[in-house]
């Protein structure tokens, strides 16, 4: 009886967590016509005190990563890890193959011939890298099948930029208007979301 019981409070645990992590967000999504009138709000924004939650644009911005302070990705490090544990694999693989498992003898050459070790060893790092590095990246995305698209504001993907603050405890909604209406915004609207 007592498993039970510590089973079920459990399982109603995990299923609060759950509910409360994907609880629907409230924010402020303001609207611009050009890259410049953006960078000039998210400036503007951040002077102010408030915190960005995301920017969304048709095409990359590049001056947009120092104006937001985002940090290089740990991209490169899984590409890394992932290209020296393939050469690793593949080095091992063929030496065992090779020299221990089934050495034989042709034109008296060495059983761990170097060069014919090359192009297995280029081609498995290769393709672990990238297949860890498109794998990382949908998990770290959360892209992942059947994922339905939540667009900040229409034409986001066309010829419409937007910036979003997110609503939180200490949000002054007046004062957040002010600014991105002065920094330009063609339209401010309140949007609900389980980002």
């Amino acid at each position: 009886m007592a498993l039970t019981e510590q089973l079920s409070t459990v399982t109603k645990k995990v299923n609060t967590e759950k509910r409360e992590s994907s609880m629907p967000k409230d924010f402020l999504v303001a609207t611009f016509s050009d890259a410049e009138t953006l960078m000039r709000a998210v400036q503007a924004v951040r002077a102010e005190g408030f915190r960005i939650y995301d920017i969304y644009a048709p095409y990359p911005i590049h001056e947009m990563d120092r104006a937001l302070d985002i940090r290089r990705s740990r991209l490169p490090w899984v590409t890394l890890l992932a290209g020296i544990l393939g050469l690793t694999f593949a080095i091992g693989f063929q030496f065992y193959a090779a020299v221990l498992d089934w050495p034989l003898n042709v034109g008296g050459k060495p059983d761990n011939s170097t060069l014919a070790f090359i192009p297995i060893s280029f081609e498995i790092p290769v393709l672990l890298g990238g297949l860890a590095t498109v794998a990382a990246l949908f998990f770290r995305t959360r892209l992942y099948p059947g994922k339905r698209e939540q667009l900040m504001a229409e034409r986001v993907t066309n010829d419409t930029f937007a910036l979003a603050l997110r609503k939180r405890d200490a949000f002054d909604m007046r004062r957040a208007r002010e600014v991105l209406e002065k920094a330009g915004a063609d339209r401010l609207s309140l949007k609900v979301s389980e980002i």
